[in-house]
Protein backbone atom coordinates (compact mmCIF):
# COMPACT_ATOMS: atom_id res chain seq x y z
CA UNK A 1 0.00 0.00 0.00
CA UNK A 2 1.38 3.35 -1.02
CA UNK A 3 1.87 6.26 1.39
CA UNK A 4 -0.98 8.10 -0.33
CA UNK A 5 -3.35 5.17 0.24
CA UNK A 6 -2.31 4.92 3.89
CA UNK A 7 -3.03 8.64 4.36
CA UNK A 8 -6.49 8.19 2.84
CA UNK A 9 -7.22 5.28 5.18
CA UNK A 10 -6.10 7.26 8.22
CA UNK A 11 -8.28 10.23 7.25
CA UNK A 12 -11.27 7.96 6.79
CA UNK A 13 -10.74 6.41 10.21
CA UNK A 14 -10.46 9.84 11.85
CA UNK A 15 -13.62 10.98 10.06
CA UNK A 16 -15.52 7.91 11.29
CA UNK A 17 -14.29 8.52 14.86
CA UNK A 18 -15.34 12.17 14.81
CA UNK A 19 -18.74 11.22 13.40
CA UNK A 20 -19.24 8.68 16.19
CA UNK A 21 -18.30 11.33 18.79
CA UNK A 22 -20.57 13.98 17.28
CA UNK A 23 -23.82 12.73 18.78
CA UNK A 24 -22.39 12.29 22.33
CA UNK A 25 -20.87 15.76 22.12
CA UNK A 26 -24.19 17.27 21.04
CA UNK A 27 -25.97 15.47 23.87
CA UNK A 28 -23.35 16.72 26.33
CA UNK A 29 -23.79 20.31 25.11
CA UNK A 30 -27.57 20.05 25.44
CA UNK A 31 -27.16 18.62 28.94
CA UNK A 32 -24.79 21.41 29.99
CA UNK A 33 -27.15 24.08 28.60
CA UNK A 34 -30.07 22.48 30.41
CA UNK A 35 -28.13 22.40 33.68
CA UNK A 36 -27.15 26.05 33.21
CA UNK A 37 -30.78 27.06 32.52
CA UNK A 38 -31.98 25.15 35.57
CA UNK A 39 -29.28 26.76 37.68
CA UNK A 40 -30.27 30.25 36.48
CA UNK A 41 -33.95 29.50 37.17
CA UNK A 42 -33.11 28.19 40.63
CA UNK A 43 -31.07 31.30 41.44
CA UNK A 44 -33.86 33.52 40.12
CA UNK A 45 -36.47 31.72 42.23
CA UNK A 46 -34.23 31.98 45.29
CA UNK A 47 -33.71 35.71 44.78
CA UNK A 48 -37.39 36.33 44.14
CA UNK A 49 -38.34 34.44 47.30
CA UNK A 50 -35.91 36.68 49.17
CA UNK A 51 -37.59 39.76 47.69
CA UNK A 52 -41.07 38.45 48.52
CA UNK A 53 -40.02 37.81 52.12
CA UNK A 54 -38.69 41.36 52.40
CA UNK A 55 -41.88 42.77 50.86
CA UNK A 56 -44.01 40.82 53.32
CA UNK A 57 -41.85 42.05 56.19
CA UNK A 58 -41.72 45.72 55.17
CA UNK A 59 -45.09 46.03 53.46
CA UNK A 60 -43.82 48.38 50.75
CA UNK A 61 -41.65 48.27 47.60
CA UNK A 62 -37.97 49.18 47.52
CA UNK A 63 -36.03 51.23 44.99
CA UNK A 64 -32.26 50.69 45.06
CA UNK A 65 -29.51 52.88 43.61
CA UNK A 66 -26.17 51.30 42.70
CA UNK A 67 -23.56 53.93 43.53
CA UNK A 68 -20.37 52.40 45.01
CA UNK A 69 -18.76 55.84 45.51
CA UNK A 70 -21.75 57.69 46.97
CA UNK A 71 -19.58 59.48 49.55
CA UNK A 72 -17.50 61.20 46.86
CA UNK A 73 -18.02 64.85 46.08
CA UNK A 74 -18.52 64.87 42.32
CA UNK A 75 -21.38 65.74 40.00
CA UNK A 76 -22.54 62.12 39.87
CA UNK A 77 -23.12 62.14 43.60
CA UNK A 78 -25.13 65.34 43.34
CA UNK A 79 -27.36 63.61 40.76
CA UNK A 80 -27.80 60.67 43.17
CA UNK A 81 -28.94 62.75 46.14
CA UNK A 82 -31.18 65.03 44.09
CA UNK A 83 -32.78 61.99 42.45
CA UNK A 84 -33.49 60.35 45.81
CA UNK A 85 -34.81 63.62 47.23
CA UNK A 86 -37.20 64.01 44.28
CA UNK A 87 -38.48 60.42 44.54
CA UNK A 88 -38.89 60.59 48.31
CA UNK A 89 -40.91 63.78 48.01
CA UNK A 90 -43.20 62.24 45.38
CA UNK A 91 -43.50 58.65 46.69
CA UNK A 92 -43.96 58.52 50.45
CA UNK A 93 -44.82 54.78 50.51
CA UNK A 94 -41.57 53.54 48.92
CA UNK A 95 -38.32 52.58 50.65
CA UNK A 96 -35.01 53.70 49.17
CA UNK A 97 -31.67 51.92 49.35
CA UNK A 98 -28.15 52.87 48.24
CA UNK A 99 -25.55 50.20 47.48
CA UNK A 100 -22.20 51.73 48.45
CA UNK A 101 -18.63 50.59 48.91
CA UNK A 102 -17.71 53.38 51.33
CA UNK A 103 -16.82 51.21 54.32
CA UNK A 104 -15.00 53.77 56.43
CA UNK A 105 -18.08 55.86 57.22
CA UNK A 106 -21.58 55.42 58.58
CA UNK A 107 -24.80 56.15 56.72
CA UNK A 108 -25.34 59.26 58.82
CA UNK A 109 -21.89 60.55 57.93
CA UNK A 110 -22.61 60.00 54.23
CA UNK A 111 -25.82 62.03 54.48
CA UNK A 112 -24.03 64.76 56.42
CA UNK A 113 -21.38 64.86 53.71
CA UNK A 114 -24.10 65.36 51.09
CA UNK A 115 -25.46 68.25 53.13
CA UNK A 116 -22.06 69.91 53.52
CA UNK A 117 -20.90 69.42 49.92
CA UNK A 118 -24.13 69.90 48.00
CA UNK A 119 -26.49 71.62 50.42
CA UNK A 120 -28.90 68.66 50.02
CA UNK A 121 -31.02 67.30 52.88
CA UNK A 122 -33.24 64.27 52.23
CA UNK A 123 -36.87 64.31 53.47
CA UNK A 124 -36.31 61.00 55.28
CA UNK A 125 -33.47 58.51 55.87
CA UNK A 126 -32.34 55.94 53.34
CA UNK A 127 -30.90 52.51 53.96
CA UNK A 128 -27.29 51.85 53.00
CA UNK A 129 -26.06 48.42 51.92
CA UNK A 130 -22.30 48.42 52.41
CA UNK A 131 -20.47 46.33 49.80
CA UNK A 132 -17.23 44.64 50.88
CA UNK A 133 -15.60 44.17 47.48
CA UNK A 134 -15.54 47.61 45.84
CA UNK A 135 -11.89 46.97 45.04
CA UNK A 136 -13.18 44.86 42.13
CA UNK A 137 -14.11 48.06 40.23
CA UNK A 138 -10.98 50.03 41.14
CA UNK A 139 -8.98 50.85 37.98
CA UNK A 140 -5.73 50.24 39.84
CA UNK A 141 -6.61 46.54 40.05
CA UNK A 142 -6.50 46.29 36.26
CA UNK A 143 -3.39 47.99 34.82
CA UNK A 144 -4.22 46.39 31.46
CA UNK A 145 -7.62 45.78 29.85
CA UNK A 146 -9.04 48.18 32.41
CA UNK A 147 -12.48 48.58 30.81
CA UNK A 148 -13.02 44.83 30.63
CA UNK A 149 -11.61 44.23 34.11
CA UNK A 150 -13.77 46.86 35.76
CA UNK A 151 -16.85 45.66 33.91
CA UNK A 152 -16.33 42.05 34.99
CA UNK A 153 -15.58 43.30 38.50
CA UNK A 154 -18.85 45.27 38.49
CA UNK A 155 -20.75 42.04 37.76
CA UNK A 156 -19.30 40.41 40.89
CA UNK A 157 -19.92 43.57 42.92
CA UNK A 158 -23.48 43.66 41.57
CA UNK A 159 -23.94 40.03 42.58
CA UNK A 160 -22.87 40.93 46.13
CA UNK A 161 -25.41 43.77 46.12
CA UNK A 162 -28.16 41.56 44.75
CA UNK A 163 -27.62 38.83 47.32
CA UNK A 164 -27.60 41.38 50.13
CA UNK A 165 -30.92 42.90 49.10
CA UNK A 166 -33.20 42.22 46.13
CA UNK A 167 -35.05 45.43 45.23
CA UNK A 168 -38.23 45.87 43.23
CA UNK A 169 -36.63 48.57 41.08
CA UNK A 170 -32.91 48.87 40.42
CA UNK A 171 -31.25 52.05 39.17
CA UNK A 172 -27.62 52.19 38.08
CA UNK A 173 -26.66 55.79 38.74
CA UNK A 174 -22.91 55.46 38.22
CA UNK A 175 -22.43 53.84 34.83
CA UNK A 176 -21.98 50.14 35.64
CA UNK A 177 -24.07 48.90 32.72
CA UNK A 178 -23.02 45.25 33.12
CA UNK A 179 -25.01 45.05 36.36
CA UNK A 180 -28.26 45.74 34.47
CA UNK A 181 -28.79 42.24 32.99
CA UNK A 182 -27.84 40.75 36.38
CA UNK A 183 -30.64 42.55 38.21
CA UNK A 184 -33.13 42.19 35.37
CA UNK A 185 -32.76 38.52 34.50
CA UNK A 186 -31.56 37.02 37.78
CA UNK A 187 -33.16 39.43 40.23
CA UNK A 188 -36.36 39.84 38.22
CA UNK A 189 -36.24 43.61 38.87
CA UNK A 190 -37.33 46.50 36.75
CA UNK A 191 -34.13 48.37 35.85
CA UNK A 192 -33.27 51.94 34.95
CA UNK A 193 -30.04 53.79 34.36
CA UNK A 194 -28.70 57.32 34.47
CA UNK A 195 -25.66 57.55 32.21
CA UNK A 196 -23.12 60.25 32.98
CA UNK A 197 -20.51 59.01 30.55
CA UNK A 198 -20.49 55.98 28.24
CA UNK A 199 -17.91 53.42 29.32
CA UNK A 200 -16.75 53.36 25.71
CA UNK A 201 -17.57 55.81 22.95
CA UNK A 202 -17.06 56.28 19.25
CA UNK A 203 -14.64 59.08 20.12
CA UNK A 204 -12.48 56.60 22.04
CA UNK A 205 -12.49 54.32 19.00
CA UNK A 206 -11.45 57.26 16.82
CA UNK A 207 -8.55 58.12 19.14
CA UNK A 208 -7.19 54.58 18.85
CA UNK A 209 -7.89 54.33 15.12
CA UNK A 210 -6.09 57.62 14.44
CA UNK A 211 -3.31 56.70 16.91
CA UNK A 212 -3.62 59.89 18.94
CA UNK A 213 -1.96 59.84 22.39
CA UNK A 214 -4.35 60.47 25.29
CA UNK A 215 -4.45 59.68 29.01
CA UNK A 216 -6.14 56.36 28.11
CA UNK A 217 -4.07 55.77 24.95
CA UNK A 218 -0.41 56.04 26.01
CA UNK A 219 2.44 56.71 23.62
CA UNK A 220 3.73 53.13 23.49
CA UNK A 221 0.34 52.05 22.06
CA UNK A 222 -0.29 55.01 19.76
CA UNK A 223 3.24 54.64 18.31
CA UNK A 224 2.71 50.95 17.48
CA UNK A 225 0.61 49.89 14.49
CA UNK A 226 0.16 46.35 15.87
CA UNK A 227 -0.84 47.43 19.39
CA UNK A 228 -3.21 50.08 18.01
CA UNK A 229 -4.89 47.49 15.77
CA UNK A 230 -5.17 45.02 18.66
CA UNK A 231 -6.64 47.69 20.96
CA UNK A 232 -9.11 48.75 18.26
CA UNK A 233 -10.41 45.17 17.94
CA UNK A 234 -10.63 44.94 21.74
CA UNK A 235 -12.58 48.21 21.92
CA UNK A 236 -14.97 47.14 19.14
CA UNK A 237 -15.75 43.82 20.83
CA UNK A 238 -16.21 45.56 24.17
CA UNK A 239 -18.53 48.12 22.56
CA UNK A 240 -20.77 45.27 21.33
CA UNK A 241 -20.96 43.74 24.83
CA UNK A 242 -21.55 47.17 26.37
CA UNK A 243 -24.41 47.84 23.98
CA UNK A 244 -26.02 44.47 24.76
CA UNK A 245 -25.81 45.11 28.52
CA UNK A 246 -27.13 48.66 28.31
CA UNK A 247 -30.07 47.69 26.13
CA UNK A 248 -31.46 45.70 29.08
CA UNK A 249 -32.48 48.95 30.77
CA UNK A 250 -36.21 49.71 30.81
CA UNK A 251 -35.60 53.46 31.12
CA UNK A 252 -32.41 55.22 30.04
CA UNK A 253 -31.58 58.76 31.09
CA UNK A 254 -28.50 60.59 29.81
CA UNK A 255 -27.05 63.84 31.01
CA UNK A 256 -26.26 65.72 27.78
CA UNK A 257 -26.61 65.84 24.03
CA UNK A 258 -23.10 64.43 23.63
CA UNK A 259 -23.88 61.41 25.83
CA UNK A 260 -27.21 60.94 24.04
CA UNK A 261 -25.52 60.60 20.64
CA UNK A 262 -23.11 57.95 21.90
CA UNK A 263 -25.66 55.95 23.92
CA UNK A 264 -28.06 55.86 20.96
CA UNK A 265 -25.29 54.53 18.72
CA UNK A 266 -24.26 51.87 21.26
CA UNK A 267 -27.43 50.84 23.12
CA UNK A 268 -29.83 51.40 20.19
CA UNK A 269 -32.90 52.06 22.34
CA UNK A 270 -34.19 55.46 21.17
CA UNK A 271 -37.74 54.97 22.47
CA UNK A 272 -36.47 54.43 26.02
CA UNK A 273 -33.81 57.13 26.07
CA UNK A 274 -34.17 60.77 27.10
CA UNK A 275 -31.93 63.67 28.11
CA UNK A 276 -32.21 64.69 31.76
CA UNK A 277 -29.72 67.45 32.48
CA UNK A 278 -28.03 66.93 35.85
CA UNK A 279 -29.03 69.18 38.75
CA UNK A 280 -26.89 72.19 39.39
CA UNK A 281 -27.44 74.23 42.53
CA UNK A 282 -27.83 77.39 40.49
CA UNK A 283 -29.85 79.20 43.16
CA UNK A 284 -27.17 78.74 45.82
CA UNK A 285 -24.73 80.87 43.80
CA UNK A 286 -27.09 83.71 42.90
CA UNK A 287 -26.27 85.60 46.09
CA UNK A 288 -22.69 86.10 44.88
CA UNK A 289 -22.78 89.72 43.71
CA UNK A 290 -22.11 90.65 40.09
CA UNK A 291 -19.81 93.65 40.23
CA UNK A 292 -17.04 95.05 38.08
CA UNK A 293 -13.69 93.59 39.05
CA UNK A 294 -11.37 96.17 37.54
CA UNK A 295 -9.97 97.21 40.91
CA UNK A 296 -8.82 93.72 41.90
CA UNK A 297 -5.13 93.46 42.68
CA UNK A 298 -5.13 89.68 42.31
CA UNK A 299 -7.22 87.68 39.86
CA UNK A 300 -8.08 84.12 40.84
CA UNK A 301 -8.66 81.26 38.39
CA UNK A 302 -10.73 78.51 40.00
CA UNK A 303 -11.12 74.90 38.81
CA UNK A 304 -13.83 72.59 40.18
CA UNK A 305 -13.59 68.85 39.53
CA UNK A 306 -12.58 65.57 41.07
CA UNK A 307 -8.89 64.73 40.83
CA UNK A 308 -9.32 62.08 38.16
CA UNK A 309 -6.94 61.69 35.20
CA UNK A 310 -9.54 62.66 32.60
CA UNK A 311 -10.06 66.05 34.26
CA UNK A 312 -6.57 66.91 32.94
CA UNK A 313 -5.31 69.14 35.74
CA UNK A 314 -1.88 68.94 34.10
CA UNK A 315 -3.26 70.98 31.21
CA UNK A 316 -4.52 73.61 33.64
CA UNK A 317 -1.15 73.92 35.36
CA UNK A 318 0.71 73.98 32.05
CA UNK A 319 -1.52 76.70 30.60
CA UNK A 320 -1.23 78.70 33.83
CA UNK A 321 2.56 78.47 33.63
CA UNK A 322 2.49 79.86 30.08
CA UNK A 323 0.29 82.77 31.14
CA UNK A 324 2.68 83.65 33.97
CA UNK A 325 5.68 83.45 31.65
CA UNK A 326 4.04 85.74 29.09
CA UNK A 327 3.03 88.24 31.74
CA UNK A 328 6.54 88.29 33.19
CA UNK A 329 7.93 89.11 29.75
CA UNK A 330 5.87 92.27 29.71
CA UNK A 331 6.81 95.14 31.96
CA UNK A 332 4.28 97.01 33.99
CA UNK A 333 1.60 94.40 34.69
CA UNK A 334 0.23 94.99 38.15
CA UNK A 335 -2.40 92.37 38.94
CA UNK A 336 -1.40 89.19 40.68
CA UNK A 337 -2.67 85.85 39.43
CA UNK A 338 -3.32 82.54 41.19
CA UNK A 339 -4.81 79.15 40.31
CA UNK A 340 -7.09 77.36 42.78
CA UNK A 341 -7.76 73.65 42.16
CA UNK A 342 -10.78 72.39 44.11
CA UNK A 343 -12.16 68.88 44.03
CA UNK A 344 -12.80 65.60 45.75
CA UNK A 345 -10.47 62.63 46.17
CA UNK A 346 -12.27 59.28 45.91
CA UNK A 347 -9.42 57.02 46.95
CA UNK A 348 -5.68 56.68 47.45
CA UNK A 349 -5.08 56.80 43.70
CA UNK A 350 -6.65 60.27 43.54
CA UNK A 351 -4.59 61.41 46.52
CA UNK A 352 -1.43 60.15 44.82
CA UNK A 353 -2.45 62.11 41.74
CA UNK A 354 -2.68 65.29 43.82
CA UNK A 355 0.85 64.66 45.10
CA UNK A 356 2.01 64.28 41.49
CA UNK A 357 0.33 67.57 40.56
CA UNK A 358 1.97 69.32 43.50
CA UNK A 359 5.29 67.96 42.26
CA UNK A 360 4.53 69.29 38.77
CA UNK A 361 3.88 72.74 40.23
CA UNK A 362 7.26 72.62 42.01
CA UNK A 363 8.95 71.50 38.80
CA UNK A 364 7.40 74.33 36.77
CA UNK A 365 8.11 76.91 39.47
CA UNK A 366 4.48 77.87 40.06
CA UNK A 367 3.90 76.19 43.44
CA UNK A 368 3.57 79.56 45.18
CA UNK A 369 0.75 80.54 42.76
CA UNK A 370 -1.28 77.28 42.84
CA UNK A 371 -3.54 76.26 45.75
CA UNK A 372 -5.11 72.83 46.26
CA UNK A 373 -8.46 72.62 48.07
CA UNK A 374 -9.47 69.00 48.68
CA UNK A 375 -12.95 67.80 49.70
CA UNK A 376 -14.01 71.30 50.68
CA UNK A 377 -17.34 72.18 52.24
CA UNK A 378 -20.06 73.91 50.25
CA UNK A 379 -19.42 77.15 52.17
CA UNK A 380 -15.72 77.08 51.27
CA UNK A 381 -16.63 76.35 47.64
CA UNK A 382 -18.82 79.44 47.50
CA UNK A 383 -16.18 81.58 49.14
CA UNK A 384 -13.56 80.59 46.60
CA UNK A 385 -16.04 81.14 43.76
CA UNK A 386 -16.94 84.61 45.00
CA UNK A 387 -13.26 85.62 44.93
CA UNK A 388 -12.52 84.20 41.47
CA UNK A 389 -12.50 85.96 38.10
CA UNK A 390 -12.26 82.93 35.80
CA UNK A 391 -13.74 79.44 36.05
CA UNK A 392 -11.49 76.84 34.40
CA UNK A 393 -12.41 73.45 32.90
CA UNK A 394 -10.12 71.25 30.79
CA UNK A 395 -11.67 67.78 30.41
CA UNK A 396 -11.81 66.54 26.82
CA UNK A 397 -15.31 65.32 25.92
CA UNK A 398 -16.72 66.09 29.36
CA UNK A 399 -20.09 64.35 29.43
CA UNK A 400 -21.80 67.43 30.88
CA UNK A 401 -19.92 69.71 33.24
CA UNK A 402 -21.69 70.60 36.49
CA UNK A 403 -18.65 72.57 37.61
CA UNK A 404 -18.94 74.65 34.42
CA UNK A 405 -22.57 75.49 35.18
CA UNK A 406 -21.76 76.35 38.81
CA UNK A 407 -19.03 78.75 37.71
CA UNK A 408 -21.42 80.45 35.31
CA UNK A 409 -24.16 80.67 37.96
CA UNK A 410 -21.65 82.25 40.31
CA UNK A 411 -20.97 84.91 37.70
CA UNK A 412 -17.48 83.80 36.70
CA UNK A 413 -16.09 84.06 33.17
CA UNK A 414 -15.96 80.39 32.17
CA UNK A 415 -13.17 78.92 30.08
CA UNK A 416 -14.06 75.32 29.16
CA UNK A 417 -12.85 72.62 26.80
CA UNK A 418 -14.11 72.88 23.25
CA UNK A 419 -15.82 69.48 23.23
CA UNK A 420 -18.57 67.42 24.82
CA UNK A 421 -21.28 68.92 27.00
CA UNK A 422 -19.67 72.34 27.55
CA UNK A 423 -19.53 72.93 23.80
CA UNK A 424 -22.90 71.40 22.85
CA UNK A 425 -25.11 72.28 25.81
CA UNK A 426 -23.65 74.84 28.21
CA UNK A 427 -21.31 77.51 26.82
CA UNK A 428 -23.80 78.61 24.19
CA UNK A 429 -24.87 82.14 23.16
CA UNK A 430 -27.73 83.54 25.25
CA UNK A 431 -30.02 86.08 23.60
CA UNK A 432 -27.23 86.65 21.09
CA UNK A 433 -24.68 87.41 23.81
CA UNK A 434 -21.46 85.58 24.68
CA UNK A 435 -21.53 83.37 27.79
CA UNK A 436 -17.93 82.17 27.97
CA UNK A 437 -14.84 80.91 26.15
CA UNK A 438 -13.68 77.54 24.77
CA UNK A 439 -10.16 76.20 24.20
CA UNK A 440 -8.38 72.94 23.31
CA UNK A 441 -4.69 72.94 24.30
CA UNK A 442 -2.17 74.78 26.48
CA UNK A 443 -1.59 77.55 23.96
CA UNK A 444 -5.27 78.24 23.29
CA UNK A 445 -6.05 78.13 27.01
CA UNK A 446 -3.23 80.55 27.79
CA UNK A 447 -4.38 82.90 25.02
CA UNK A 448 -7.98 82.77 26.26
CA UNK A 449 -6.94 83.55 29.84
CA UNK A 450 -4.92 86.53 28.64
CA UNK A 451 -7.84 87.68 26.50
CA UNK A 452 -10.26 87.47 29.43
CA UNK A 453 -7.95 89.41 31.74
CA UNK A 454 -7.37 92.04 29.03
CA UNK A 455 -11.09 92.70 28.56
CA UNK A 456 -12.50 95.94 29.97
CA UNK A 457 -14.24 95.25 33.31
CA UNK A 458 -17.64 96.21 31.87
CA UNK A 459 -17.24 93.70 29.01
CA UNK A 460 -16.34 90.96 31.46
CA UNK A 461 -19.37 91.91 33.54
CA UNK A 462 -21.71 91.56 30.56
CA UNK A 463 -20.39 88.09 29.76
CA UNK A 464 -20.87 87.10 33.40
CA UNK A 465 -24.46 88.37 33.36
CA UNK A 466 -25.23 86.44 30.18
CA UNK A 467 -23.72 83.29 31.68
CA UNK A 468 -25.73 83.53 34.89
CA UNK A 469 -29.01 84.06 33.07
CA UNK A 470 -28.35 81.19 30.64
CA UNK A 471 -27.96 78.40 33.23
CA UNK A 472 -31.42 78.56 34.76
CA UNK A 473 -32.33 75.54 32.59
CA UNK A 474 -29.94 73.43 34.67
CA UNK A 475 -31.52 74.10 38.07
CA UNK A 476 -32.49 71.52 40.68
CA UNK A 477 -36.15 72.16 39.94
CA UNK A 478 -35.74 71.44 36.21
CA UNK A 479 -33.87 68.23 36.98
CA UNK A 480 -36.50 66.99 39.42
CA UNK A 481 -39.32 67.63 36.97
CA UNK A 482 -37.56 65.84 34.09
CA UNK A 483 -36.28 62.99 36.27
CA UNK A 484 -39.70 62.28 37.77
CA UNK A 485 -41.29 62.35 34.31
CA UNK A 486 -38.73 59.85 33.01
CA UNK A 487 -39.11 57.59 36.05
CA UNK A 488 -42.91 57.62 36.13
CA UNK A 489 -43.35 54.50 33.91
CA UNK A 490 -41.00 52.49 36.16
CA UNK A 491 -42.46 53.77 39.43
CA UNK A 492 -45.91 52.87 38.12
CA UNK A 493 -44.88 49.20 37.94
CA UNK A 494 -44.27 48.98 41.69
CA UNK A 495 -46.94 47.12 43.62
CA UNK A 496 -47.87 49.00 46.76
Amino acid sequence: MSAHDQLVVYLCEITRLLWRLLLPLLLLCVLLVAVLVLLVLAVRLWLQSSRNARRAREGRPTVAFFHPYCNAGGGGERVLWCAIRALQSRYADVNFVVYTGDLGVTGQQILEGARQRFNIVLPRPVRFVFLQHRVLVEPGLFPHFTLLGQSVGSIFLGWEALTELVPDLYIDSMGYAFTLPLFRYLGGCSVGSYVHYPTISTDMLSVVRERNPRFNNPDFISNSLFLSAFKLVYYCLFAVLYGMAGSCSDVIMVNSSWTLDHILSLWRSPNRTSVVYPPCDVGAFLDIPLEEDGDRRCHSIVSIGQFRPEKDHRLQIGAFKKVLDRRRERSGFREGLKLVLMGGCRNQEDEDRVLMLRGLCQELGVADRVEFKLNVSFEELKRQMSEATIGLHTMWNEHFGIGVVECMAAGKVILAHKSGGPKLDIVRPFDGGQTGFLAEDEDSYAEAIEKILALPPDSRLQIRRNARQSVSRFSDQEFEACFLAAMEPLMGTLER
